[in-house]
């Protein structure tokens, strides 16, 4: 059993994108936790960073992470590396001119090609009672959260399980918005801990970590769902970043369907 603060898994393996003498982009592996959250000595994208950019730091720099992400979601993220980029980086965010696009493998076979959730999202141990802190859930008083949908394929996974390849934009930046606007249309993003149909997967791993028993629940170890896009028009800057190996994997071996 794994032991109180005992990391689950630590990877540090990211990978440069590009680099200015403003910013840089990396590409996140999943199971990498992007900022310290607790003193437990675990190794995070930003430790990384701070490594990578030591001689910036040292001549006045800093490392601030623009777009965050989920520790189990890889992809891409923007990172600034003085004050003035971080300023300008979070006004530009906050405005919505960085531009995001995200891949994702769900459960099910949608019957529609493209959709948008026009749903607000709140945490819910603010309106009911939760097991899970930082569970997100639809509910009339959020905050206003869009987000475009699109099916890019659907195939039939291990075990003929329906699954579909989709592509997401976040048109708002809520916390799991994605994950909680797939939830809400009926198809959860596959591996989702906290989203899919037993939010009790989440609290067991927490417990015991990854074992045969979550694989047989959720069929993947990390939720499905990779930042693929990013931009910020107004500079002409875009970077993209194909399906990681163990996404591209599920994709490559399933089995055309015709739904």
């Amino acid at each position: 059993m794994r032991q109180p603060g005992e990391p689950i898994f630590t990877n540090r393996e990211f990978h440069v994108i590009e680099e200015s003498d403003d910013w840089i982009v990396v590409d996140k592996p999943p199971h990498l936790v992007v900022h310290p959250t607790v003193p437990n000595g675990t190794f995070t994208l930003w430790h990384g960073l701070r490594e990578l950019l030591a001689f910036e730091l040292a001549n006045g720099g800093q490392v601030s992470i623009i777009n965050r992400l989920d520790r189990e979601t890889s992809g891409l993220v923007l990172i600034a590396k003085h004050r003035a980029a971080a300023r300008s980086l979070a006004m530009a965010m906050q405005a919505g001119s960085v531009k995001k696009e995200y891949l994702a493998i769900v459960l099910g076979h949608p019957t529609w090609t493209q959709i948008t959730v026009d749903a607000p999202v709140l945490r819910k141990g603010s309106v009911e009672t939760s097991r899970i802190y930082l569970k997100q859930m639809v509910h009339s008083t959020g905050a206003a959260a869009l987000t475009d949908f699109e099916v890019l394929e659907r195939f039939l996974g291990p075990g003929s399980i329906p699954l579909s390849l989709v592509r997401a934009i976040p048109l708002t930046g809520r916390t799991h918005q994605i994950r909680v606007h797939a939830a809400h249309l009926g198809f959860p993003l596959l591996g989702d801990k906290i989203y899919g149909a037993d939010e009790g997967c989440y609290l067991d791993f927490i417990e015991t970590g990854w074992t045969e028993t979550l694989a047989a629940r959720l069929l993947h170890p990390r939720h499905a769902l990779h930042s693929a896009f990013l931009s910020l028009p107004e500079l002409g800057l875009e970077w993209r970043s194909p399906l990681p190996a163990d996404l591209q994997k599920i994709v490559d071996m399933g089995t055309c369907s015709h739904a």
